[in-house]
């Protein structure tokens, strides 16, 4: 496998995760609970770290604003449209597969 360079692997990596986040709004059917049960993250799991990072930088950026950038709209207006109510059978495999987590 060939060196990638610093800058390539940033660009590289901003392009996967613009796809993802793309890929994401584009998949409205999917629920939060779910990604979070599969996958451990979700859509605000995306914003929050996108938020952190910006903090990082010294950039304040509103929990709103990069749930936005995330949810590719307001994040009530996502919730209104395609949120649905958790099932008792997503809940409990939330509590089981998160029970030592942070989340």
């Amino acid at each position: 496998m060939s060196e990638i360079d610093p800058q390539t692997q940033k660009e590289l990596e901003a392009a996967v995760f613009q796809r993802l986040v793309s890929h994401l709004q584009n998949r409205t059917d999917v629920q939060n609970i779910d990604l979070m049960n599969l996958a451990g993250f979700c859509r605000n799991c995306l914003s929050n770290w996108y938020q952190e990072a910006a903090q990082e930088k010294g950039l304040d950026l509103e929990k709103s604003a990069t749930r936005e950038m995330v949810y590719g709209m307001p994040y009530e207006t996502w919730k209104e449209q395609y949120q649905s109510e958790a099932t008792a059978e997503q809940l409990a495999t939330y509590a089981e597969v998160h029970k030592n987590s942070d989340h």
